[in-house]
């Protein structure tokens, strides 16, 4: 989800995807918040054999080698626990199918463990709720100094748990972890209420208060950028939180709990308990006790996650869903622009992303030559160990996601769409799928209105743009959007018309901590990020002083 290769695609039209230069000093790296601004002044560009500017990618420290994992328990007030249960469930790599080590399996137990210590943690009287609201904002730039201290060690962890190109893990999913944090605790002293004018003789104000316990269930395509864009407005709004990361990848999860209990954060605010989602996922869900979830993931788990919330307490709930983005390309689009961002907005992280602009529709008259360089970009891609430098496309997160995406792509030969490049697995051991372009693709096969989830690029065709407005939101997801065009008035109206929470015009995939971020229709409701993402956390409060009269 946090993309900012629309930072370098603006600054040079050849190809983004270039060798990473890891520097065996380890003394060289970016701007330490570099994913959006600052990440492209971190460019240092060079000329072109064409006369464009041509990407250098700063120089990066290696990963790190024999990784040590330190941290496999369920992590509640502020101290390291074995399940209840006993359980224990592997985590493997997805680019060798090797198991990484065995964490603790948190089930029912184990969360109602850790809401009666966010509980305690909330209660008033407690160490956090008295605590000063700047001193929040104090810890939470003291967690941002750690991640940025344990950058390589997270980076590093991301990719061998993940799949996650290590260039990307280091550069992108750290820094913006970094800014997020550093703007939510920016924020902690400065949410505050109004005074209203209210008929008759009373002074009347609002309050924004913390929610209580917050449940926060996280994906395995973003899982530590995830945790903190859960954790720190729930944290810095004074919530209490019980987060639950995904079963593939709870590694960075868990090694944030050892940073935020050095980072002095009292105990019970953050508890962290790794399982799976009908166990550990179901107990957060129905739980009497927490007062609002948030959840990132698939749209059939995100109804369920409502249905209990509506069965149990009516706690609030908070969702970010799947999507299957249209990306609009007219002809008068600065087309090797247009070309880089449809790419780069479907095959970014091996398609693993819920904003990839995966429905690609373009205008007639250049079609053919869309399709053509499509073809080209695809094909260049090298493929291997994401921890090494030069790969550009590293493995799909399990065999269960492996396997639906080559099912998926299989339904596309069948249903009649060209299959250009790519359409198969790569290699002997990993779950690599080639990088895969359709054309001549329509609106009703599978892999037009499914979300695949995967490196599948499918270019469909239009000729008005009454038609097109139509078909891009004929769609029951709403997460994102993007039109590419020199005309305002074109980008004007498909801003207004496209019905998602996102559109980007001339772009794809820029994403920040200071913008709102979230879905329409089935992708979701609420937002994450920016002031309306701080408003999921509190509960405003009317308060009402009669104001006494003197007689005359």
């Amino acid at each position: 989800m946090v993309n900012r290769m629309s930072v370098l695609i603006t600054d040079f039209r050849a190809e983004c995807a270039v060798e990473v230069n890891y520097n065996t000093s380890k003394k060289s790296s970016p701007d330490s918040e570099g994913t959006s601004s600052n990440f492209s002044t971190a460019i240092m560009k060079k000329q072109g054999s064409d006369g464009n500017p041509a990407p250098v990618m700063p120089a990066l420290p290696e990963p790190l080698k024999d990784l040590k994992i330190k941290y496999t328990k369920i992590f509640i007030n502020n101290e390291w626990h074995d399940s209840v249960s006993g359980k224990k469930f592997a985590v493997f790599n997805p680019a060798t199918e090797e198991k990484i080590c065995e964490v603790e399996e948190g089930d029912k137990a184990d969360v109602d463990k850790a809401v009666k210590a966010a509980r305690k943690a909330f209660e008033l009287g407690s160490t956090w709720r008295t605590m000063d609201a700047s001193e929040r904002g104090r810890l939470l730039n003291k967690l941002a100094d750690l991640v940025e201290r344990d950058r390589l060690i997270l980076a590093t962890m991301e990719t061998i748990d993940g799949g996650k190109l290590f260039s990307t893990a280091y550069l992108m999913d750290l820094g913006a972890c970094i800014k997020t944090l550093r703007y939510c605790a920016g924020w902690a002293d400065k949410i505050h209420g109004r005074t209203v004018p209210m008929d008759g003789n009373f002074f009347t104000f609002t309050r924004h208060e913390p929610i209580g316990v917050c449940g926060q269930i996280i994906p395995w395509n973003f899982p530590l950028v995830m945790f903190i864009w859960k954790i720190a407005p729930a944290l810095c709004c004074g919530n209490t939180v019980v987060v639950k990361p995904a079963e593939q990848t709870p590694l960075s999860a868990l090694y944030m709990g050892s940073l935020i209990k050095e980072a002095g954060f009292p105990p019970g605010v953050v508890n962290i308990v790794p399982g799976f989602g009908p166990t550990a996922g179901a107990a957060i869900s129905h739980h009497m006790d927490i007062d609002k979830v948030s959840f990132t993931g698939s749209t059939e788990v995100g109804k369920l996650i409502k249905e209990a919330a509506g069965k149990s307490n009516l706690k609030r709930v908070t969702l970010e869903l799947g999507g299957k983005s249209p990306n609009i390309i007219f002809a008068d689009a600065d087309l090797d622009a247009a070309v880089e961002f449809a790419h780069i907005g479907l095959f970014y992280h091996q398609g693993q992303c819920c904003i990839a602009g995966s429905r690609i529709f373009v205008e007639e008259p250049i079609y053919e030559e869309f399709v053509r360089r499509s073809i080209e970009r695809a094909k260049k891609y090298t493929l291997g160990d994401p921890l090494k430098p030069g790969v550009q496309q590293g493995p799909q997160i399990d065999k269960e996601q492996y396997e639906k995406i080559l099912e998926l792509i299989e339904s596309g030969k069948k249903e009649g769409a060209k299959l250009e490049c790519g359409g198969g697995p790569w290699g002997d051991k990993g779950y690599f799928i080639q990088p895969t372009v359709f054309s001549n693709v329509t609106d009703d096969m599978r892999i037009a209105k499914e979300e695949i989830f995967g490196p599948v690029q499918q270019i469909m065709k239009f000729k008005t743009i009454d038609e097109v407005i139509k078909r891009a939101n004929n769609t029951t997801y709403g997460l994102a959007a993007a039109v590419f065009t020199k005309d305002i008035d074109k980008a004007l109206t498909f801003a207004a018309a496209l019905q998602a929470g996102t559109v980007w015009v001339n772009c794809y995939s820029a994403l920040s901590a200071q913008c709102p971020f979230g879905g329409f229709k089935m992708s979701g409701n609420g937002r994450e990020l920016g002031e309306y993402g701080l408003h999921e956390y509190t509960e405003v409060k009317t308060v009402t002083i009669k104001i006494p009269q003197k007689n005359s």
